[in-house]
């Protein structure tokens, strides 16, 4: 019997993109479905008072970027750092990725898949809609009529929805990974994920 897996994330860590681009190979051999929830991370880590230690602690900045260049060679992964993260608010790609499920999972792929290669792949300015816009289109799909449905209210208050529900099931960063009643947080934690799957 296929087993849910619920994924907690946020574009803005590349340990997320760093595990999403694994994910695939993990439904394919244990028949896994995943269920995606966008979240507000700054906003969940505020919220259960978790704080991002790579910003304030110079020594594991250093770490975490020898960290995932190991990562991306092990995967063999594209991957490059966005300079343009710090001081921006990137949920209009959040709300986006909501809209984009409501059309259905083979768009919500996509358009995931499009946002992560423009965070941590070609470093795009993902604080410009018309930047995020072509990236959608790029990937073929009608990245205009995303965003202009991703800023409707409806669709902020189901993040904020999202980033609640984070918080109350125990979520305290990005990403997470939750079967059951089993957490499993961090890009380094697939292997565990994964056996927890096959049982």
């Amino acid at each position: 019997m296929a087993q849910d897996v619920d994924f907690f994330f946020d574009f803005i860590s590349p340990y997320t993109y760093l595990a999403d681009t694994q994910l695939q190979a993990i439904q394919k051999r244990t028949g896994a479905r995943i269920r995606r929830w966008p979240m507000h991370l700054l906003k969940l880590m505020k919220r259960v008072g978790n704080v991002p230690t790579t910003v304030i602690c110079a020594n594991k900045m250093k770490y975490a970027g020898q960290d995932m260049g190991r990562w991306v060679s092990q995967y063999g992964v594209p991957f490059q750092m966005n300079p343009h993260l710090f001081g921006g608010d990137q949920s209009l790609s959040l709300r986006g990725a909501l809209v984009a499920q409501e059309q259905g999972q083979e768009t919500a792929e996509a358009y995931d898949r499009a946002i992560f290669s423009a965070f941590w792949v070609d470093a795009v300015d993902v604080n410009e809609r018309g930047r995020l816009q072509a990236c959608l289109d790029a990937a073929g799909l009608d990245g205009r009529k995303l965003l202009e449905a991703a800023d409707g209210t409806r669709y902020e208050e189901l993040l904020e929805k999202n980033t609640e529900l984070a918080a109350e099931r125990g979520v305290f960063g990005s990403p997470t990974f939750i079967v059951g009643e089993d957490m499993f947080f961090g890009n380094d934690r697939l292997e565990f994920l994964e056996r927890r799957l096959r049982g």
